[in-house]
């Protein structure tokens, strides 16, 4: 696994991911084309993500038992047939629908994170598989702005056509680019589907992981999805664009964990989950006292991403660790569960903002946290992870 394929895996994971939050700072003006309210519109992230906890379960797994460069290839290309009927969708309900055909197409740096694990020497894995989780996470945080931008030059469906061109571009030079690989054990396709469940049932630190993941991304899709909200109404009124932007102060928290991998290499791993958790609380309570401060969100933006990168990097590289041969598996377990999380928290975050504004989203945060803190600290000691 040389750099420059580490990179290159990080950067098409990262514009894959992408496509399922294009739509998050262009809910208002999704809205207001398609003739729909506020709310009907934040359901659209809800759907994309379910979308993509079916992909990430039905076709991830088969990342064990098929051979890779091909898997790959086949659902970029499947996203970009799903991003161009977003394009052309006349309602909101045909938008819904094409959504969730993207989300289950959006699977294919789920592929390459544990392949770049298969390819990684293990003193080297923490670091690697950090990188290209990285990029996931820079993939969704750069497609708030880019899809602002685009947005404000061409209309909210030009972004769709674009997700369609990267995807294509992607599949091509990946392509030529990954490895052949040795065949791996042939298992029934229902039989592979099942033996998820066999896996989390066996791995106790997976089971504990998990809970701590659905948690973590549930909370951040909670805020990001609210935070559109908050920067389109009072005090603030901010344009698409302007919105977009933000995304780039969560870039800078997102760089900064780049390296969280390395925790996991020097045996750090479940010291630094509690200290990321910790920080992630922090977050929400600067978001909610200083709701009326643009400096502040800001502030709150970078540490929730910052936090939220650590916790998603070392919960990830421990699951590696735990089955090499089914690593794949164990990936389509922590990403399903991670991705219902972030379904529930988007549709909380539009139930919160009805009932209660941006302070009801922001104690919810808190106490997500809480949680995740307390269940960090029962669980830490029967983890299978050194640190």
């Amino acid at each position: 696994m040389t750099r420059r394929l580490t990179l290159l895996f990080a950067v098409a994971a990262g514009a894959a991911v992408a496509n399922l939050y294009w739509s998050q700072p262009l809910l208002d003006l999704i809205a207001d084309d398609l003739d729909a309210g506020p709310a009907a519109a934040g359901w659209l992230i809800t759907a994309t993500q379910l979308g993509y906890a079916a992909g990430i379960l039905f076709l991830v797994p088969l990342g064990d038992v098929v051979e890779r460069r091909r898997l790959v290839r086949t659902v970029l290309l499947c996203s970009a047939g799903a991003a161009l009927l977003c394009a052309v969708a006349p309602s909101l309900g045909l938008l819904m629908g094409a959504l969730v055909l993207l989300g289950v197409t959006t699977v294919s740096g789920q592929i390459l994170a544990p392949l770049a694990g298969d390819l990684a020497d293990d003193a080297e894995r923490g670091h690697v598989v950090g990188t290209v989780i990285s990029g996931i996470l820079v993939g969704i945080l750069i497609s708030r702005t880019v899809a602002g931008f685009v947005a404000g030059v061409a209309g909210w469906r030009a972004i769709y056509v674009v997700a369609a061109l990267i995807a294509v571009g992607s599949a091509v030079v990946l392509s030529r680019r990954i490895p052949v690989l040795p065949a791996r054990e042939h298992i029934p396709y229902w039989s592979l589907i099942a033996s998820v469940g066999q896996v989390l049932r066996r791995e106790r630190t997976a089971r504990w992981t998990v809970v701590l993941a659905a948690t973590a991304f549930g909370a951040f899709t909670m805020f990001w999805t609210a935070l559109t909200f908050l920067l389109s109404g009072p005090p603030y009124h901010y344009s698409v664009q302007a919105i977009g932007l933000f995304g780039i102060a969560g870039l800078a928290g997102a760089l900064a964990a780049q390296r969280a991998g390395r925790l996991h290499d020097r045996g750090l791993s479940l010291p630094a989950t509690g200290v990321a958790w910790a920080l992630l609380l922090v977050a929400f309570g600067l978001a909610l006292a200083g709701r009326n401060s643009v400096v502040t969100i800001v502030i709150a933006v970078v540490l929730l991403d910052a936090a939220a990168q650590t916790i998603g990097i070392l919960n990830q590289t421990r699951l590696f660790t735990l089955s090499p041969g089914a690593r794949s598996r164990l990936n389509t377990v922590y990403v399903t569960s991670n991705f219902l999380g972030g379904a529930a928290g988007s549709a909380a975050a539009t139930l919160l903002w009805s009932a209660g504004g941006w302070a009801a989203v922001c104690v919810a945060g808190l106490a997500a946290s809480g949680f995740a803190l307390t269940v960090w600290a029962v669980g830490r000691r029967g983890a299978l992870v050194p640190g």
